[in-house]
């Protein structure tokens, strides 16, 4: 047995460096400011198939076990039905599909080719980080503080969690207040294998009341722009997170499935930000909005016991998931 998952180990390290390897070997064009390479060329030369479902509109690449989608001029594209966020959009020129050189080595081969953790590196302690506290509500809707409920979030999450065998801390207990700094640095100081800070969204737009789901915010690599930048953003450096780039969005997508799938969230996909507690991680980290406050549907969710505790098995679900995936 264990000469079988080293070998699959060995096979899977041999993939993910033959992925690079063509990513390597192909033309750069520069458009928008930015590095992309022809989508066709990466197609052919892993070994995979294209097709349009409109032309010069909509894409589908198929890939082992599913299929990647891309939109002309869209920063989204989808991965087995779901929906993650890229730094710049697929764009069509002189008859050819293009994506980003970043986006392809950042976020789609780390999905695609996982990397694995080294040998005896095993996912065993998480912090978890409930949003807000004290002095800071969070989001508020009638007397209902955001507060409150990342912090049962978290307990009920924490949980899950400890029956399913991991060491579990939370970086407050209490209605206190934790300096953002200060909450990746207690998951160092405690060895953390993970770093999931849980909060809950809001929407303040006329229609706010329509809006729902889960996104799970991952760090923004060096250089690239963060999902609600607007494009700015991409000449911003490396910050400490950035040294988990691969597993982070591996680890936001494993989640975010998860969320669409078990609890049944509408899916707003994996997403890029700066976010304090992102930028200082010195582990695997995310940031997880896992329902609306303001949707009257998605906020019984949040308020109801037995839809939050769904939630965070989900959460619970993406965590294994994960962990299946990385570790030896």
């Amino acid at each position: 047995m264990r000469i079988a998952i080293q070998l699959a180990a060995l096979w899977l390290g041999l993939l993910t460096a033959s992925a690079q390897a063509v990513v390597a070997r192909l033309d750069r064009l520069p458009l928008y400011g930015t590095e992309y390479v022809r989508l066709e060329d990466w197609v052919r030369f892993s070994g995979y198939a294209l097709r349009w479902v409109v032309p010069k509109e909509e894409v589908r690449v198929s890939v082992p076990r599913g299929t990647l989608q891309f939109v002309v001029d869209s920063r989204k594209m989808s991965l087995k039905g779901v929906n993650v966020w890229l730094g710049a959009p697929i764009a069509y020129r002189n008859g050819s599909l293009c994506v980003a050189a970043a986006d392809l080595t950042q976020t789609i081969l780390p999905l695609l080719s996982p990397m694995r953790n080294p040998p005896g590196k095993t996912i065993r302690t998480i912090v978890l980080d409930p949003g807000h506290g004290g002095k800071d509500p969070g989001n508020q809707e009638s007397r209902r503080q955001e507060k409150q409920y990342t912090l049962l979030f978290a307990r009920e999450l924490a949980d899950l969690l400890k029956k399913a065998g991991f060491r579990v801390s939370l970086t407050r207990n209490s209605d206190t207040f934790v300096d953002l700094a200060d909450r990746p640095e207690i998951a160092r100081r405690k060895q953390a294998d993970l770093f999931l800070s849980l909060h809950f969204n809001s929407a303040d737009s006329a229609g706010a009341s329509a809006v729902q789901g889960a996104e799970v915010y991952c760090m923004t690599p060096a250089r690239s722009s963060s999902t609600n930048a607007r494009g700015e953003g991409a000449q911003t450096g490396a910050y400490p997170g950035n040294r988990f780039d691969t597993k982070n969005v591996l680890l936001a997508y494993q989640l975010q499935t998860a969320l669409n799938t078990r609890a049944g969230s509408e899916d707003r996909g994996v997403k890029r930000a700066r976010f304090a507690v992102l930028r200082a991680a010195e582990m695997p980290a995310v940031l997880i909005e896992a329902a609306f406050m303001t949707h009257p549907g998605d906020s019984r969710r949040i308020y109801e016991p037995a839809q939050r505790r769904a939630l965070a098995q989900a959460i619970l679900d993406g965590v294994l998931a994960y962990k299946s995936i990385v570790q030896r």
